[in-house]
């Protein structure tokens, strides 16, 4: 159970991201979460949103260097130690983590939700649901 995550390969100059955030906004496409890692010319964005197919679709139309990749999203306990436990978890299988970020927290039910893309993915699915760990879908994020 994978969710979508956009790449877009972002030159380092101004306008380029209120170019993309607002492209996505003119086709009502909802951010559900980012990242972006840089360096001194260049960065990648990446982004969870309510429809991966028409921002793919949006900023190929708008050239865009764009990619699709398969990552978890999953739910932890919001406290102390709650990140901890699932590193632990993946840990325990062997399973890197090649990087993740927060999408957002929940106050209601003191949850946060995290993207991670991990070198085993099959595996990270099972270890992770064996242990207790929501695995959030692409749909489920859609509506969050």
């Amino acid at each position: 159970m994978t969710v979508k995550q956009i790449s877009v390969f972002v030159e380092n100059r101004p306008g380029r991201l209120s170019k993309i955030t607002r492209l996505l906004g003119d086709n009502n496409i909802s951010i559900r979460a980012m990242s972006i890692a840089d360096t001194k010319d260049f960065g990648i964005l990446r982004l969870i949103v309510d429809d991966s197919e028409k921002a793919l679709s949006a900023l190929k139309e708008n050239n865009f260097a764009v990619t699709v990749t398969g990552v978890l999203a999953i739910r932890i306990s919001d406290k102390p130690g709650g990140l901890a436990d699932a590193m632990e978890c993946l840990y325990s299988e062997n399973i890197s983590v090649e990087y993740m970020y927060a999408a957002f927290l929940s106050e209601a039910d003191e949850t946060a939700y995290l993207v991670l893309r991990v070198d085993k993915l099959d595996e990270a699915v099972n270890a992770l649901g064996e242990s207790g760990f929501k695995i959030v879908s692409d749909e489920e994020l859609k509506t969050l």
